[in-house]
């Protein structure tokens, strides 16, 4: 052999970060379109694409996670915020894109058109159906949008007075087809779905049904077609009040967001949801090492997040003197996950597309990714400039900054103490552009890397990791300054 399988590398007594290895190339008889990403998120959820976005509040917000979930990966809503704030956020991506809105926002003929501006506000968009009582099933009277009622002053203008009556309608019953050659015919943006009584059942909108052509790999619920989103919740004592708001929101998945998961606050919640909501799958962590993934898949977790100290803007390692080579913890933990058919999501430290290779190469399932989606248009927060730079704030749940709020104070079991100790820093990165475009890059260069190694996706990865045929050397500090950019004047990519 020229290298060296997984195996011989971490069975030292060093641990490695990504840039310490490099895979060994294998036999291309393949092309990049041929490969397939499809991955496991938790034992129940599959992704078409392995990349997950981080619970941070200037990382995923409504906006990421929607982004995400149209490519093929899903985002994890924050929780350093109110419950009711959380929920919004979930209820604005289940309402983005479902095929059949089952409950879209209506209102009655009787309302004041000020109604639509406020949803207008509110939701970021009009084109709200009129029903006789303003509710689902009852008589549809009407349509209106915002262009209906621009330009009229009296905001107490009875929205009766403005609204549309000639109505194009599709019956119950009809497919997403008939309604896009509906819509195409009509050039209308709202369809509603109206039963043999006039009464309105329920409603489409031209660009989901856009979407659903433009975005043919959007991870979805197979029940219900909407887009798949994650939130993530602490382990604080009334932390059930916001895991019963959130499953009634539709969220589809619960991220127990801790720094150190093997606690019995994070147990005793895993067994709490598993008891009152078991058709809720739940990630729990996060862990870097086989005894902390042991206690935790034993009390019902469905996936596993592994990383501590290693983020960009984590200083754990630092100020705690604890943690592990996001490396060699990823390998360990995956190895003895999978034993139990749970899979790992390798968070932090993921700076390139080569890391993300690197992760599924040893064992990850996914990967999490906060500082390279901070920055781009869908993450919170606005731009700024700074000496003719354009900038987006980022900071560390563990910072000072992020600890004024109490949710992100419990992810550190910090909530009742008087002196708070930062693990992590605020900051400020550069402008990525939009996640539509950015992320099919970090995919294509994924698929790259595969072609490289000579796997068609990432289940044929696992099954050559287990066998032993992926090769890996350890990398010495002149070989990492050789294989990056080098002897240049300047460069752009």
């Amino acid at each position: 052999m020229d290298g060296f399988n997984a195996e011989h590398i971490f069975d030292r007594r060093t641990g490695y970060a990504y840039d310490d290895l490099i895979i060994l190339p294998g036999y291309i008889d393949f092309p990049v379109s041929s490969i397939n990403l499809k991955s496991k998120l938790t034992k129940n959820i599959e992704l078409n694409i392995p990349i997950v976005s981080s619970p941070m509040d200037t990382v995923t917000e409504y906006k990421m996670a929607i982004a995400m979930a149209l490519q093929g990966g899903i985002g994890i809503i924050h929780c350093n915020n109110t419950v009711s704030e959380q929920v919004e956020h979930i209820k604005k991506v289940k309402r983005f894109q479902n095929g059949f809105i089952q409950n879209p926002v209506i209102l009655s003929s009787t309302d004041p058109i000020k109604e639509v501006y406020r949803i207008k506000k509110k939701y970021g968009f009009s084109g709200i159906p009129i029903t006789s009582d303003g509710s689902i099933g009852s008589k549809l009277v009407g349509m209106i949008s915002f262009r209906d009622v621009d330009f009229i002053k009296d905001k107490e203008t009875p929205i009766s007075d403005v609204m549309l009556t000639d109505l194009i309608t599709i019956q119950e019953g009809g497919t997403l087809k008939d309604a896009y050659e509906i819509l195409k015919e009509s050039k209308r943006s709202r369809l509603p779905v109206v039963d043999k009584k006039y009464n309105l059942v329920s409603l489409i909108c031209r660009k989901d049904l856009a979407n659903s052509r433009d975005y043919p790999l959007a991870s979805r619920n197979k029940n219900t077609n909407q887009l798949l989103v994650g939130a993530s919740i602490t382990t604080h004592k009334n932390t059930e009040i916001r895991i019963k708001a959130l499953v009634d929101a539709g969220v589809d998945v619960l991220v127990i967001d801790s720094a150190q998961g093997n606690s019995k606050y994070q147990i005793d919640t895993i067994k709490s949801i598993k008891k009152l909501h078991p058709n809720i799958d739940v990630i729990a962590g996060n862990v870097v090492t086989m005894r902390q993934a042991s206690n935790l898949i034993e009390a019902g977790a469905d996936g596993l997040r592994v990383g501590m100290g290693i983020g960009s803007i984590c200083t754990t390692q630092q100020v705690c003197g604890v943690g592990r080579s996001q490396a060699t913890a990823v390998y360990k933990v995956s190895q003895f996950a999978k034993e139990f058919g749970i899979p790992i999501i390798a968070d932090g430290s993921i700076k390139n597309t080569g890391h993300i290779v690197k992760a599924l190469s040893i064992g990850a399932s996914t990967v999490m990714l906060g500082s390279m989606l901070a920055g781009t248009e869908d993450s919170p927060g606005e731009y700024f400039y700074k000496d003719g730079i354009q900038l987006k704030k980022y900071r560390g749940m563990g910072s000072m900054d992020a600890m004024k709020k109490t949710s992100s104070n419990e992810r550190y079991l910090a909530q009742d103490e008087n002196i708070k100790v930062a693990q992590g820093v605020s900051g400020t990165v550069i402008t990525k552009g939009s996640v539509s475009i950015y992320l099919p890059y970090l995919v294509q260069g994924v698929k790259h890397g595969l072609q490289d190694i000579g796997s068609k996706s990432i289940t044929i990865l696992h099954n050559m990791l287990e066998k032993g045929e992926i090769e890996f050397e350890i990398r010495s500090m002149s070989s990492m300054r050789d294989g990056g950019i080098h002897g240049l004047h300047d460069y752009q990519k």
